[in-house]
């Protein structure tokens, strides 16, 4: 059987022409899922019907995306703009910018504000009420990734810099630490317990690491290599580009350029399954807030520049079983 003939899995409809930037399920079910993609869209889908809802453009390339609640989105790219979108009106609104191309765009209901990382190397947040920005944070260098933690920012930049910081009071950094793996950053998420995170690299490695800065915690952080593959005696070592944590058991699935997709339990030290090698890399994940529902983006990320024939970008949404997700 080939992927998306799986009973479990299936394709979504009208996926986006280019790469898919990002995948993000609603807060409070598994039927809505928002997509960003280079080809300047920002889609909604209703999983339950294989349906895409609406699609709002920005005027380049959409890097990443994200819920405030059932109706609202927000989204940024490399047009430097942040936008947000009500999905009752169908109405955007241009919130604000940056100097640069936003990278990141996150969510905090724990504070309710929405903070972008950008390539200008600052963290900006955001009142949604107002919609204009609140306060700009400058960063040791350009922001890959952004994680939130409970009332946590998490921000991995170039350089291998992770930085910590309080919503609640953004007067400096809680923690500066540098990844414990040797090569670019790629993703960084939390676990929903908050008490840690997981950082995935270029280089075929993720690492779980743990907030509390005292010793006996600290020696309990671990690092693991991943998404390589032995081909005719060679190992072939592949970008890690996705984590998705699964909100009830604290598991977690990371994606990678050689096209699979493996489930975690981080504190046990396992890998619980791999699921079939998908067409292209996996590009983007998400968890349904339910735990029940997988996202895939399976999408040619570039990792060996222009190539013929590239398999289409596309969406899969797998239900999971607590086989597949649930520690042993």
């Amino acid at each position: 059987m080939t992927a998306g003939e799986l009973p479990n899995e299936s394709k979504l409809n009208n996926p986006p022409d280019d790469g898919i930037s990002a995948l993000k399920f609603g807060p409070g079910s598994s039927q809505f899922l928002l997509v960003s993609s280079w080809d300047c869209t920002v889609r909604l889908f209703d999983v339950s019907t294989n349906f895409m809802r609406m699609k709002y453009n920005h005027s380049a390339a959409v890097l990443d995306c994200c819920f405030q609640d059932n109706v609202h989105a927000y989204s940024g790219g490399l047009d430097k703009t942040l936008k947000a979108y009500d999905f009752n009106t169908n109405s955007e609104t241009q919130v604000g910018s940056h100097d640069s191309a936003i990278r990141c765009v996150e969510y905090c209901p724990e504070v309710n504000v929405v903070v972008t990382g950008s390539w200008d190397s600052t963290v900006k947040l955001w009142d949604p009420r107002a919609p204009c920005s609140v306060g700009t944070y400058s960063q040791p260098d350009k922001v890959y990734t952004m994680a939130m933690c409970g009332d946590k920012l998490l921000v991995g930049t170039a350089g291998r810099k992770v930085l910590v910081w309080d919503l609640r009071n953004m007067g400096f950094v809680q923690q500066r630490r540098e990844s414990s793996l040797k090569y670019q950053t790629r993703c960084i998420r939390a676990f929903p317990n908050k008490q840690g995170y997981v950082l995935s690299a270029i280089e075929g490695r993720v690492a779980v690491e743990y907030l509390d800065p005292s010793a006996e915690v600290q020696k309990k952080k671990y690092a693991f290599k991943c998404h390589r593959i032995k081909e005719d005696g060679v190992e072939k070592i592949y970008p890690v580009n996705a984590i998705a944590f699964h909100s009830q058991y604290n598991t977690f699935a990371t994606g990678g350029s050689d096209g699979y997709v493996n489930i975690w339990d981080g504190f046990n030290k396992k890998r619980l399954c791999q699921l079939h090698r998908y067409p292209s890399s996996i590009a983007a994940l998400s968890f349904s807030h339910d735990g029940q529902m997988l996202a895939i983006a399976s999408s040619y990320m570039y990792e060996q520049d222009e190539m013929a024939n590239t398999p289409p970008d596309t969406i899969y949404i797998r239900r999971v079983s607590d086989q597949e997700t649930k520690p042993k």
